[in-house]
């Protein structure tokens, strides 16, 4: 029987359900799936449990911790704690609403890596016929691998984050997305006050959404990231030793799923190349302004805290220790944009900030983000004295 979608009789997944189902998707849909996205980033994040609503009480209750938190905040930074000009608001929500609200926040990116492996061509060494079933090839499974990574990243991220900023990547929105489940039971697994933990989770929040919330800290990240992701430099040849051996026809199809799905969100697969020249260039500037954000948003993280939060130094304890232990998820994330927060980043940081303090005062450290001029380079954050003596520079007239 012949099929009347003209697309079936040149599916080469038709055979298989799971497969024959996606090649009809990506074959109608751009370089990213979206829907499918989601489907994944569901799956991951609630483990196959059913989803249910956060308790009212619960919103309720992490709602009076946020506004504490801002008042405490904005405080000590003496900068509004907003980017869109709107309140800021800060909701309790599932892991779910957390992965479909964090695919939204890095749709940007991720289009623009998508646009990027687009432009794969065929390994040099091949024949032109084997050069045109290997673009073909690619362009049916671009989509596909695209949807299944970022549906990956955001459901593993899920599984572990409390709040928008696992990662310091500038969010669109004056929204911050708590997923009181996974905050709870961090609290219940080191006897923590569930309390002093939500406070916690709101400070922390709200200071990384402040100082990423300013207009040339913002800018900078954007310049950086998406300099970071138009310089990957993906290898056909590699993707095609690693999944052209797959036995589409004769292959067991259950086997054939397990094995495709795997290759597919290996972040290997998905970038093939390495580090490329142009990254390895954003990648101190990248660092610099990294370390400089994470260090001044734990400064004031401390600063608060202390007063706070009565088992503050029992949670900083197990805080650092889980901020360093990294999932699957995390490091694709961090190796697709670039933003991995390795322990001698944050030492990096911290030694900045308390330079800067012990050779002036917070009023000069508050420069960072009221002098759009006042971002350090990657060599005066290793140098504070030389990133004070610059911004106390005279202007010079240039007229």
């Amino acid at each position: 029987m012949t099929s009347d979608d003209p697309f079936e009789e040149d599916n080469p997944f038709g055979g298989l359900p799971f497969l024959g189902d996606l090649g009809k998707i990506f074959n109608h849909q751009g370089p990213i799936a979206w829907d499918v996205a989601r489907q994944f980033a569901y799956q991951i994040a609630t483990e196959g449990t059913p989803n249910t609503n956060v308790d009212p009480l619960q919103r309720a209750k992490l709602a009076e911790f946020a506004r504490v938190a801002e008042l405490q905040v904005a405080n000590i930074t003496s900068l509004e704690v907003v980017a869109s000009g709107q309140p800021v608001s800060v909701e309790a929500v599932t892991r779910a609403e957390w992965a479909s609200a964090t695919l939204d926040a890095y749709r940007p990116l991720l289009d623009r890596l998508a646009e990027r492996l687009a432009e794969t061509g065929s390994p040099s060494d091949v024949s032109e016929a084997d050069a045109q079933i290997i673009d073909g090839l690619l362009r049916a499974l671009n989509p596909m691998m695209m949807a299944m990574s970022a549906g990956s990243i955001a459901g593993h991220l899920a599984t572990k984050a409390f709040g928008n900023y696992v990662l310091p990547i500038p969010r669109p929105d004056d929204r911050i997305l708590v997923i009181i489940d996974n905050v709870d039971v961090f609290a219940t697994e080191w006897s923590l006050p569930p309390e002093d933990v939500q406070l916690w989770v709101c400070i922390s929040e709200l200071a990384t959404h402040t100082v990423l919330s300013v207009d040339h800290v913002r800018s900078a990240f954007d310049r950086l990231l998406q300099g970071y992701v138009d310089g990957f430099q993906t290898d056909a040849r590699g993707f095609e030793d690693r999944v052209m051996d797959l036995d589409i026809v004769g292959g067991d199809p259950s086997e054939l799923q397990e094995k495709l799905q795997s290759a597919l969100t290996d972040p290997e697969n998905l970038l093939g190349a390495l580090r490329s020249d142009a990254q390895s260039a954003i990648v101190p500037d990248l660092e610099a302004l990294l370390a400089v954000v994470v260090g001044y948003v734990d400064f004031v993280i401390d600063k608060l805290s202390h007063g706070l939060l009565s088992s503050y130094d029992s949670l900083l304890e197990v805080v650092r220790r889980r901020r360093f232990t990294s999932s699957t998820g995390d490091q694709f994330v961090e190796k697709l944009f670039g933003v991995e927060i390795t322990p001698e980043l944050v030492d990096r940081g911290a030694t900045f900030i308390a330079g800067v303090l012990e050779r002036a005062n917070e009023t000069a450290l508050a420069r960072l983000w009221t002098d759009p001029t006042a971002l350090p380079t990657p060599s005066e954050v290793d140098a504070p004295g030389l990133w004070l003596a610059r911004i106390d520079l005279p202007d010079i007239d240039q007229g």
